[in-house]
């Protein structure tokens, strides 16, 4: 419970932080550290972690590859009935349509949202039963990708006409869902520990697909050296910090 009221606060806190205050240079730093994190948390402890376990490998590489794909088409959906236009942007609109639209996609980001932290609470869950450290890296994991996730969502909410402290106010009411998930995770798996290696791995494609296919891309637009080294040094910082949080493990 502790474990995800704090990623909850701490993501949504310092996103809006970084979303009122313009800071797009740290945001940009913040997803090359998330990489790290989450690659590292995927492949170098939950996974084995599942697969130290006595379930079947070949039906744990199919829980691996059913992520992977409920991944993509996830983000296909969000994809396809999302808007990512604004007011002035050149597209012809009767005037009011985009601001319109963006008041939709504000409640739609914060319904999304609450699904995506219910669902992290439950992942949560299952790494604390797993191991404690997986516990703790899997909730660090979590908070460093969702921060810059949030500030998105903040630009969403502020466009869509919501005052900083009602996109606040409504951010954290969302995070908190995070702690229901953490409830229900806690007592569902700890009475069908068998399920916990499944759903390690599928938490650990949803890490690996959204650093490979979303995080990771965005970077790459920044190709330069001068952009580049930084961003392979908080990778590495990224992947430090676990090795160092799992050291004993």
């Amino acid at each position: 419970m502790l474990a995800t009221l704090i990623a909850g606060v701490v993501s949504i806190s310092a996103a809006a932080v970084f979303s009122f205050t313009l800071l797009s240079k740290m945001v940009e730093r913040l997803v090359s550290l998330s990489v790290g994190i989450m690659l590292s948390t995927s492949l170098l402890h939950a996974l084995p972690e599942a697969f130290e376990s006595h379930a079947d490998p070949r039906k744990l590489f199919g829980a691996l590859l059913a992520g992977l794909l409920a991944f993509f088409f996830l983000e296909k959906l969000a994809l396809l009935r999302h808007s990512h236009h604004h007011e002035g942007d050149g597209h012809h609109h009767a005037h009011g349509h985009d601001a319109h639209a963006a008041g939709k996609s504000g409640w739609m980001i914060l319904i999304g949202d609450g699904m995506h932290n219910f669902t992290d609470g439950i992942l949560i869950a299952a790494a604390f039963l797993a191991n404690p450290e997986l516990g703790i890296v899997t909730a660090l994991a979590i908070v460093a990708h969702e921060i810059p996730t949030e500030i998105g969502d903040f630009i969403v909410l502020l466009n869509a006409g919501f005052s900083r402290m009602r996109a606040y106010v409504f951010n954290l009411l969302c995070s908190l869902l995070s702690v229901a998930g953490g409830l229900i995770g806690y007592y569902t798996l700890d009475r069908a520990s068998g399920l916990i290696p499944y759903v390690l791995v599928f938490a650990s494609s949803g890490f690996i697909y959204i650093a490979v296919s979303d995080l990771m891309p965005q970077m790459q637009r920044r190709a330069t050296v001068k952009d580049s080294i930084p961003q392979v040094l908080l990778i590495g910082l990224g992947v430090a910090m676990v090795l160092f949080l799992t050291a004993g493990h």
